[in-house]
């Protein structure tokens, strides 16, 4: 189209030719091209007065312009778009204390900028893997053990499972407890894709059936569960406070036993990124290589 268009403006292909820096068999061949596609004589070749349109090639040449000049609107706005501080960044999550850790990161990432709205969804590790792929996200918190192969990720911590007791459980005196104290104990299970199935996988070299007390869906009623006293619970992430909603403390206490731990991973396009996405992704590292390694975990 820019090769037919600026051949008509100069009504000549050698001139054409020049402005473009390319043969004048191009230039011939990309009107060949337009007509064939329209499958109509739309310019008037005259070897003495080089070329002019007919009334059918001044109607499409007309539109050519309008699109090639979209187009270059849209090449301009796409790289402001890319290398821009501001607009909508879309982050969608599957970590449990995602409230604990992110509002901080936020406080970092939105300290200079204006003009940036955040769009926040906690989703299963499924779905926010689907929601990046789909383009629903700029980019995800997941967990890394249940990743797709498609999905390019940086593992930000590895989390290890802890206990998680009422205050006044005899085991919290403890500086850790064993996976054979915690088999005797009513188990309150985090019931969502991936975890339960890993909770569940901890204990299947225990020869005891393990009591459970109840299953909930969200980190949340697990603790205030335990912290009510209707049994312990094991997670991965540890939230900044120890209160829960009903009240009453709860306690973390490391597990003694050596067990396979959970990696919380960030993931988004790292080939192309937007200018926005790629600070979040770095204002995430940061985080967690710094207060985040130790403020979310509980260690031996």
């Amino acid at each position: 189209m820019e090769y037919f268009t600026t051949a008509l403006r100069h009504g000549n292909i050698a001139k054409a030719a020049a402005e473009l820096n390319i043969a004048a068999s191009a230039v011939s061949s990309a009107i060949d091209q337009v007509e064939a596609e329209f499958d109509l004589t739309l310019v008037i070749r005259q070897r003495a007065r080089g070329i002019q349109p007919n009334a059918a090639g001044r109607d499409v040449a007309r539109k050519c312009e309008h699109l090639l000049e979209d187009y270059r609107s849209l090449l301009i706005e796409g790289a402001e778009l890319k290398q821009s501080h501001s607009g909508t960044l879309r982050v969608g999550y599957y970590a449990p204390i995602a409230p604990a850790f992110l509002p901080q990161i936020f406080d970092t990432f939105l300290s200079h900028r204006t003009g940036v709205t955040l769009e926040l969804q906690e989703c299963n590790n499924d779905e926010v893997q689907d929601g990046l792929l789909y383009g629903t996200y700029d980019a995800i918190l997941f967990v890394a053990e249940g990743v797709r192969p498609s999905i390019e990720f940086t593992p930000l911590i590895t989390a290890p499972p802890y206990c998680l007791l009422p205050q006044s459980h005899p085991l919290a005196d403890q500086d850790a407890v064993t996976m054979a104290q915690i088999s005797k104990e009513p188990l309150v299970v985090l019931n969502r894709p991936l975890a339960a199935s890993y909770y569940k996988g901890l204990f299947q070299s225990r020869t005891r059936q393990v009591p459970i007390a109840a299953y909930a869906n969200s980190t949340e009623m697990v603790r205030s569960l335990v912290a009510a006293g209707r049994g312990c619970a094991i997670l991965n992430m540890l939230p900044l406070t120890s209160e829960t909603y009903v009240g009453a403390p709860v306690v973390a206490r490391p597990i003694s036993d050596t067990l396979p731990p959970l990696t919380l991973a960030l993931g988004y396009d790292s080939a192309r990124p937007r200018r926005i996405v790629q600070e979040f992704a770095q204002a995430c590292r940061d985080y967690f290589s710094e207060s985040g390694s130790t403020q979310c975990v509980v260690l031996s």
